[in-house]
């Protein structure tokens, strides 16, 4: 048995972590089966924004007559494409992996692990032991219960950056942020796209509004089927078909096509550490337990990111490791706040959104207010060709606190850091930037206008 000061199971945002630790003297162990730097920069926020982009600008050029702009494009180059992306990743990942090869004071097991008994794990042929650590260990494409789903060849976040060539027709199977993301990449390139989503619209969590004119954009491209749920698949050569049953009247349909991607969420890794023979709990959804300090079940054993299922996007983990290290070697704790943990989904148009809904608002205050303002009503708006889309804020109404802001449009994910600003602000209210100059024109106006635009919800 291998004794450690820290165990930090995942190299993705655990990375933090652990180079925290380094720098502190602690010897750290660093459990990690697969490629150095975790879902982010292997198959998740790196490599699909590195697929997508291109697609922004075939989906700009399209658009671009509208401008008086009239411009062809002759091919669109999908090896070129797949390969810079490879390049990229490859290279993060082997750096990384280099440095912590070379860092003294931590000791990285290439295998996969699990608890044996308290504070004792065994990977591989090695048995290691700590007194902290942190299981910081990911999640992986959920699998709906869908007969025969097995028995063909299907896509994941994952597979499908493995891609040696485009396929002709794809069916999506979820219209979350995946789902559309993926469905934004597919249709870009040529591919004939279908996405079919069980909830009544597209990503669900978001603003119904939101939903709504996504839908209606996106449709412009793709096929797109809410209240669709897929119970059968099947293959008869190169075509996969599934079937769906419509949630509302009951009736099968089927949708036929060379490839199919699941996209229907995901599920954490955490069970694969068999955690409880440590004395962490999971959730009925397997996801690790915490507290708001990020405390598992069991003293000095933390879990952030994926893990844990709440808010599972990189920046958040990468805040949250912050968290959790520094009340790891603290007395004085510091909570976990989501309220201003923010998320952009990069179809197109963009989604950002931060905070409540403006139903989670009502639920939870007395005294609401909202206001819209769309781009088309700024002169930056105008100038590119009055594209649609909208900021929806919501404020208390006797403090002026931000509790939630929602976009969709162009650079949505740019225009949320403004409201994110504000609202990790001391007084946490719009007071500065209803004051505040904006320059003219941009369109960082849209944002001031929204709160210029408040009413009673």
């Amino acid at each position: 048995m291998e004794h450690f000061d820290v165990i930090v199971i995942g190299s993705g945002s655990g990375m933090l972590v652990a180079s925290a630790a380094v720098d502190q003297g602690f010897r750290v162990a660093l459990v990690e089966h697969g490629r150095m730097g975790g879902t982010c920069i292997n198959v998740g926020c790196v490599p699909s924004k590195m697929l997508i982009y291109p697609v922004d600008i075939i989906t700009a050029i399209k658009g671009a007559e509208a401008l008086g702009i009239h411009a062809t494009i002759n091919s669109i180059d999908f090896g070129s494409i797949m390969s810079r992306m490879h390049e990229l990743v490859n290279h993060d990942s082997e750096q990384q992996a280099h440095a912590v090869e070379a860092t003294p004071n931590m000791v990285w097991f290439k295998e996969t692990g699990e608890f044996v008994s308290d504070y004792t794990m065994q990977v591989g042929g090695h048995t290691i032991t700590a007194e902290t650590i942190f299981i910081v260990s990911g999640a992986r494409t959920a699998l709906p219960l869908i007969k025969g789903i097995d028995k063909i060849g299907y896509l994941t976040s994952d597979t499908v950056l493995q891609l040696q060539t485009p396929p002709k027709s794809i069916l999506i199977v979820g219209g979350g942020y995946v789902g559309m993301e993926y469905g934004h990449f597919f249709s870009g390139i040529g591919t004939k796209t279908t996405i079919l989503q069980r909830p009544n619209r597209v990503l669900p969590d978001e603003e119904p509004e939101i939903s709504e004119l996504l839908q209606k954009q996106m449709q412009q491209r793709m096929e797109i089927y809410t209240g669709f749920e897929v119970v059968e698949a099947r293959q008869e050569g190169a075509i996969k078909t599934l079937v769906a049953r419509n949630r509302v009247d009951g009736s099968l349909h089927e949708f036929s096509a060379e490839a199919v991607m699941i996209a229907t969420g995901r599920v954490s890794n955490a069970d694969i550490l068999k955690p409880e023979r440590t004395g962490v709990k999971l959730n009925d959804q397997k996801f690790i337990e915490v507290n708001e300090y990020l405390e598992t079940s069991k003293k000095n054993i933390w879990a952030f990111g994926d893990a844990i299922g709440s808010q599972m996007f990189k920046h958040v983990a990468n805040h949250e490791a912050g968290i959790a290290w520094h009340n790891s070697i603290h007395d004085h704790k510091v909570k976990m706040d989501f309220s201003a943990a923010p998320h952009a989904v990069f179809s197109h148009p963009q989604v950002a959104s931060v905070g409540l809904t403006e139903l989670q608002a009502k639920e939870r205050h007395k005294n609401v207010f909202f206001g819209m303002a769309p781009y088309h009503e700024t002169a930056m708006g105008a100038a590119m060709g009055f594209p649609e889309g909208f900021v929806k804020v919501i404020v208390e109404g006797e403090t002026g606190k931000i509790l939630g802001c929602h976009i969709i449009g162009p650079e949505a994910a740019i225009l949320i850091q403004e409201i994110v600003g504000a609202m990790v602000s001391e007084e946490g209210n719009y007071a500065s930037i209803a004051q505040g100059m904006h320059i003219h024109p941009a369109l960082s106006e849209v944002v001031q206008n929204a709160f210029g635009n408040l009413r009673p919800a």
